[in-house]
């Protein structure tokens, strides 16, 4: 049987595939499989259909993604955000250039090259963003320890934590925990 696979922007949740896939459903297509940023239709879909499941898709907030280098990069910010928000700890433990290398089956180095020239930063410091997020999504729902938050998102040491914490927000996570409602940022703003 035939398929085709799309590429899709700003998929960074559970709630994102929810979306999108009853999204498609509404268009009249059959969704075959579904990830974070990849959707795969049983059957192929003329320019049409695709158009108009584009419009709806931004409606949404999601775009289709049509160029190969962007379908890369979104990969990699989906493996990033699946491992920092999802995935388990020996995970987490694992080198990040590793875990890409593998599940994109493709040479780091030139996936953190043009990584950098589109996204006009690193591979690397989208990481830290994002771990940034997620251990302030942990602090703010007070049921871990900054040590217990230290060890569960993979960093060497709470200092380590602290220091970068406040690299990226100009804030300690002590002062964050004070007040964390009004410094969250979403996802897919990162």
């Amino acid at each position: 049987m035939d398929s085709t696979t799309l590429y899709i922007k700003n998929m960074v949740c559970p709630r994102c595939i929810k979306v999108v896939q009853e999204t498609i459903e509404k268009s009249g297509l059959k969704v075959g499989h579904i990830e974070l940023g990849k959707v795969t239709l049983d059957g192929n879909i003329d320019q049409e259909a695709k158009d108009i499941l584009s419009n709806r898709l931004k409606g949404e907030g999601f775009e289709l993604l049509d160029d190969r280098k962007q379908q890369l990069i979104e990969a990699v910010k989906n493996i990033i955000v699946e491992l920092v928000h999802y995935g388990d700890l020996d995970e987490l433990k694992e080198k990040f250039s590793t875990v890409i290398t593998q599940k994109l089956n493709k040479d780091y180095h030139s996936i953190s090259k043009l990584f950098s020239e589109i996204e006009g930063g690193t591979v690397e410091q989208f990481i830290i963003q994002q771990k940034v997020e997620r251990v302030k999504e942990l602090i703010a729902y007070g049921e871990l320890t900054l040590s217990e938050i230290s060890f569960k998102m993979g960093y060497s040491s709470v200092a380590h934590l602290s220091a970068q914490f406040k690299k990226v927000t100009g804030m300690t996570p002590s002062q964050f925990k004070a007040d964390p409602g009004s410094y969250r940022k979403p996802i897919d703003a990162i």
